[in-house]
């Protein structure tokens, strides 16, 4: 992918993010063990996700002796899985966004509130990042990432779609706010990716 999405570009990255959005709690002999990766090269790939927001680390609570695991799971907004790094980037995407609207004078064009304005600027701003393009309608609540940079993967497509759309639905989460990630228009052209958002309550 052109020069973004740093933190999962690497397939590598990818199914180690595959792994903990399937289970979280899963400690680097694990993920060495499902992956065949040597594990400092797992430490530095979740550094990686950790750094950009995607995964969270806790250290176990152990009745018994010995030195306790550091655990990995995936960032998604839950009580109990939020990241500060994903929070700040969307508080900071939120701050961007407000000044652009009011240096624009921009009408959203749409009743989304503020919360669901700012849960789009953090999703916009991490999708950028990533190296994409995307193209917000705010009214059909729409993302358009045509054409998937991903299209010729086809061994790997399944695993890089899911992924990606746990990471916006995470990203979406941690920004607060009603709308979460309904799943990807279907298509018969690898190329397109339309994602298709929903309010809660709608």
């Amino acid at each position: 992918m052109a020069g973004g999405y740093s933190a999962i570009s690497s397939y590598s990255r990818v199914e180690i993010m595959r792994l903990l959005q399937e289970r979280p709690r899963r400690a680097v002999a694990e993920l060495v063990e499902a992956t065949g990766l040597h594990a400092n090269t797992v430490r530095e790939h979740v550094q990686r996700l950790m750094d950009a927001g995607y995964v969270i680390a806790e250290t176990e609570r152990r009745t018994t002796r010995g030195r306790p695991r550091v655990l990995y799971s995936a960032a998604t907004g839950a009580e109990q899985a939020s990241s500060p790094v994903a929070i700040r980037r969307a508080e900071e995407a939120a701050r961007r966004g407000d000044l652009l609207r009011r240096v624009y004078g921009e009408d959203s064009g749409a009743d989304l509130g503020t919360e669901a304005l700012h849960q789009l600027d953090a999703l916009v701003e991490d999708l950028g990042d990533a190296g994409f393009d995307p193209l917000v309608d705010e009214r059909a609540l729409t993302v358009d990432l045509t054409p998937c940079p991903h299209a010729a993967s086809a061994a790997h497509r399944g695993v890089l779609c899911g992924v990606h759309v746990g990471l916006m639905d995470s990203v979406l989460a941690q920004a607060g706010g009603p709308l979460r990630v309904g799943g990807i228009a279907p298509s018969c052209d690898p190329t397109r990716c339309v994602v298709q958002l929903a309010a809660s309550g709608a």
